[in-house]
């Protein structure tokens, strides 16, 4: 079994052998800058990483920041080490994502036990991550299935992530987006292939198979904690916004914002791409339809800013899944 491998950041070299003496049980790295620390943990995603604060260039806050605000690092634990004791410096780190603070001169016996606490953190976390991308991944197979759905969750994260960038939403938010878009219709796995493959001139039984799917999908989700915060988006991404969708025939801002933009996102990408009742639609034809059905099935403002992104910035699908932003 690998040993842990804990990161070192600070600029003076004596705080970083200090460190590095009181580290005999781990494998190490040592970055003298916030720069190279970023590099390090970009290329050999370290277990934990212990960060000073005051250096020249990008300082610690920003690295902690830039660490905690991406969905591919914000699980590393990150322990402040600073000179600087005081409670606005513990509170602004803490706030900005630090998973412990420790003043120097450093206690020996304060930063051993703050590191296994939380690299014990870092295994339950690596295995909910496990289990989250195993999720994820019988969604992107259940699309798969039908040669009609390829894609079409990764797709539809990709467009519901640039439409909440235009909205200048925060970080956490666009990733809360993008995991709900991945997994947005996990709940068809209930659903029969003989309706699946019908897809129009259901019967009402039939139909309700389909309208059941988001509440499924909420009930699949709901068994991790890590998709509480985004149940919202799956179980209400068919409401209308004049109140006619289902489940709950929520209305207008009573629509959670996530659900809105996840709604415009999929309604695009299924009409521009095959479906068994129907062909492809063209880019116009899909942006006509939305336009037309702004402010009764769509967010009329969202679908506007939709259709800006399509246009002016010329946002197109991902090729391939690696490229889902």
């Amino acid at each position: 079994m690998s040993r842990p491998k804990i990161l070192i950041v600070d600029d003076q070299q004596t705080n970083i052998a200090l460190l590095k003496s009181l580290l005999s049980d781990y494998d190490t790295l040592e970055a003298t800058s916030g720069r190279l620390a970023l590099k390090l943990i970009s290329d050999h995603k370290p277990d934990l990483i212990l960060l000073d604060i005051m250096m020249p260039g990008i300082d610690g806050y920003s690295v902690l920041s830039i660490v905690k605000n991406s969905a591919h690092t914000r699980g590393i634990p990150v322990i402040v080490i600073s000179a600087l004791g005081g409670m606005d410096e513990k509170l602004k780190s803490l706030d900005k994502g630090a998973d412990g603070f420790i003043i120097k001169p450093v206690n020996p016996h304060e930063l051993k036990a703050t590191i296994k606490a939380l690299l014990r953190v870092k295994v339950l976390y690596d295995e909910l991550d496990a289990v989250q991308k195993t999720l994820i991944s019988i969604a992107s197979m259940l699309d798969d299935k039908h040669l009609f759905r390829s894609g079409h969750s990764h797709r539809t994260a990709h467009y519901a992530v640039r439409l909440a960038r235009l909205e200048l939403l925060q970080p956490w938010q666009l990733e809360e987006i993008r995991l709900a878009a991945l997994v947005h219709d996990i709940g068809y796995a209930t659903v029969p292939e003989s309706i699946l493959l019908k897809g129009h001139s259901l019967t009402p039984e039939e139909f309700a198979y389909i309208r059941n799917h988001p509440l499924t999908g909420e009930t699949i989700c709901s068994a991790l904690a890590s998709f509480k915060s985004v149940l919202p988006y799956i179980r209400h991404h068919h409401e209308n916004y004049d109140g006619t969708g289902y489940p709950d025939r929520l209305k207008g801002a009573a629509i959670p914002h996530g659900a809105r933009i996840l709604a415009i996102a999929d309604a695009y990408d299924a009409l521009t791409n095959d479906r068994p009742y129907r062909s492809a639609l063209t880019q116009g034809e899909a942006l006509e339809i939305l336009k037309n059905g702004a402010g009764i099935r769509w967010d009329p403002a969202l679908v506007a800013l939709f259709c800006r992104l399509i246009t002016e910035y010329n946002e197109t699908a991902p090729e391939s899944e690696a490229e889902t932003t």
